[in-house]
């Protein structure tokens, strides 16, 4: 296809949009990993070290190396094409945070849930969280060093998810593998509405 010859004029140029999408998951589960590996401005993070306040209340048993938390949101953008651009709004991941959802989620095109298959349950307040307000997301398996491996079939059972979410395993430390995810969702949430095939250059 020759994209040169259907580039809009400028008289015709579709306004510029933004397209938030939403990373969340439980503690620990690499969401601040996922928006700074694709984002293509320094991520703005709001993380704390971890302090003797959160012990009994942050389970770090499967995270034991995290020292940092995020309190309120990481961010990130990625540009599309001129015009359209890709926000990332990465959520806190524990429950004392929960109140910052509602407000982040407002607008929001759909979610990645970052999941974790050695404590797959911190992922299902997001997954509830999601389908409660009709929101689409998918699913993507973190797929930890020395973690087990699970069928995307295994998990989705687990998860109680209905078969048309995507489940996407994925190593959010790679960018083609976080780009796989996002294009995922975007495809995915606009349910048959013509999106150009590689969203995430």
């Amino acid at each position: 296809m020759d994209f040169a010859a259907s580039e809009p004029t400028a008289a015709t140029a579709p306004p510029p949009m933004a397209i938030k999408i939403l990373i969340a998951g439980g503690f620990g589960v690499g969401k601040t990993t996922l928006v700074g590996t694709i984002s293509e401005i320094r991520p703005l993070h709001t993380e704390e070290f971890l302090t003797d306040r959160s012990i009994g209340i942050d389970d770090t048993s499967a995270v034991s190396g995290k020292v940092t938390t995020t309190v309120a949101l990481d961010f990130g953008r990625i540009t599309i094409r001129d015009g359209l651009w890709l926000y990332l709004f990465g959520t806190p991941g524990q429950d004392r945070f929960w109140f910052m959802w509602d407000e982040l989620a407002l607008g929001a095109l759909g979610a990645v849930v970052l999941a974790d298959t050695r404590r797959l349950q911190d992922c299902f307040p997001a997954v509830d969280y999601f389908e409660q307000r009709g929101i689409p997301f998918v699913v993507g398996v973190n797929q930890f060093d020395g973690a087990r491996r699970y069928e995307p079939s295994k998990i989705r059972k687990a998860l109680g998810i209905a078969p048309e979410i995507p489940i996407i395993l994925c190593d959010v430390r790679q960018r083609e593998s976080v780009k796989e995810v996002l294009t995922t969702l975007v495809t995915y949430a606009v349910k048959g509405v013509a999106v150009d095939p590689d969203p995430v250059g």
